[in-house]
């Protein structure tokens, strides 16, 4: 938290800029809040239930809100589904953001709250998530920590754009989640760098 705390005031004058770009290129909110999947903390994920208990589906985590500066104009009717790297609904300020991953940067209250940290896998929105247990083998072990806004998946691996791209991801942040630790956060954290400065990876 302190790291995030570090990030917020450090990065304040850039999220500000952010903001007015946001608000001033396309109508619409500057923030984009939406539910995504955060840790499991059940106990008995490991029964054949996997500890669902008497929920009716297994959303694989507590939910929680992320934030981020909004890259897409509004459309209710979109719903949950991903977005592709020419998505049409991407603003011309939002592929730049996206690219350099500026999007993200109001994901550090996140952190603040406790819902996230610095490094660690990606959180999916609900349905997408659920879809994604199903068709993907060890998806669900990803819920073993808090997601990340940045990870070993994200620095490398390009922006998911078909179901293979996301097996691979998975194994990538399986891999994390064996060998994590504080010095391997530190070097996902500097990988990062250039993959926002040089643009190395799109997402």
């Amino acid at each position: 938290m302190a790291v995030a705390l570090l990030g917020i005031i450090l990065t304040a004058p850039v999220m500000i800029v952010v903001a007015l770009l946001v608000r001033i290129t396309s109508p619409g909110p500057v923030i984009f809040t939406q539910p995504r999947v955060g840790v499991d903390r059940r106990s008995g994920r490991g029964n054949p239930t996997g500890g669902l208990g008497r929920r009716k589906s297994d959303r694989g985590g507590a939910l929680f809100t992320i934030y981020k500066f909004r890259t897409m104009r509004t459309d209710p009717a979109d719903g949950q589904v991903w977005a592709s790297r020419n998505d049409p609904r991407i603003t011309p300020i939002g592929r730049f953001l996206r690219a350099t991953r500026l999007d993200e940067l109001p994901q550090l209250f996140n952190v603040l709250k406790g819902d996230m940290n610095i490094v660690g896998p990606r959180p999916e929105q609900p349905e997408i998530f659920e879809n994604l247990a199903r068709e993907v083998y060890g998806y669900r072990e990803r819920q073993r920590v808090l997601p990340g806004i940045t990870g070993w998946a994200q620095v490398n691996h390009g922006y998911d754009q078909c179901l293979d791209d996301v097996k691979r991801k998975v194994e990538l942040d399986l891999e994390y989640i064996q060998r994590r630790s504080p010095s391997a956060d530190l070097l996902i954290m500097a990988k990062t760098v250039p993959v926002m400065v040089l643009q190395k990876v799109w997402m």
